[in-house]
């Protein structure tokens, strides 16, 4: 997700300041403390005149985000999918090479996508291609993938988080040779 905001944060009795960080799974807190919510762990959540209020096995934490609150809690409550953040559309072609968790090869077949075997017959006509490669491995870097788009002739215009292991880079084809 990617957000963060400048707020106080109320915990364990005491008010500190700092930075919110609202992640793709997890609420961080940076300044006089750190702090570290998975949203797996939350037990109650709620906006309310500005605070966004967090409840784990912990204790209550809250955030004073402001016009903030409600749209984080939003987010939190509703976490965007892995196809959803990859902009995945119902009924379109994909090509895949390598292997994938089951999990996300069963997310594709809900959405009824059309898998074609080869990945040069995928980019004909494609819009976009992303690379999906594993974090922090000295053989493959975000670098090296970037450098070979960009020699491909591609530009790259989004990474996001494609598990707990591997990360994606988006690419599409430049303007002026669409």
């Amino acid at each position: 997700m990617g957000n963060e905001a400048p707020c106080k944060l109320r915990h364990g009795g005491k008010t500190y300041a700092g930075k919110a960080l609202l992640e793709t799974s997890e609420l961080l807190f940076r300044g006089e403390t750190r702090l570290k919510i998975l949203f797996t762990a939350i037990r109650s959540l709620r906006a309310c005149d500005g605070e966004l209020h967090v409840r784990t096995k912990e204790g209550l934490s809250i955030f004073e985000l402001a016009e903030r609150a409600e749209k984080w809690r939003e987010k939190i409550a509703n976490p965007k999918t892995l196809l959803d953040k990859l902009g995945v559309k119902s009924g379109e072609r994909i090509s895949l090479t390598g292997e994938f968790a089951p999990g996300f090869l069963a997310s594709l077949k809900k959405q009824d996508l059309q898998q074609v075997k080869t990945v040069a017959r995928a980019l004909e006509g494609s819009t976009a291609l992303w690379i999906v490669y594993p974090k922090g491995q000295a053989a493959i870097t975000e670098t090296d993938v970037r450098s070979a788009g960009l020699r491909a002739g591609l530009t790259d215009i989004k990474v996001a988080r494609f598990s707990a292991t591997h990360t994606a880079l988006k690419f599409v084809i430049r303007k002026a040779k669409r």
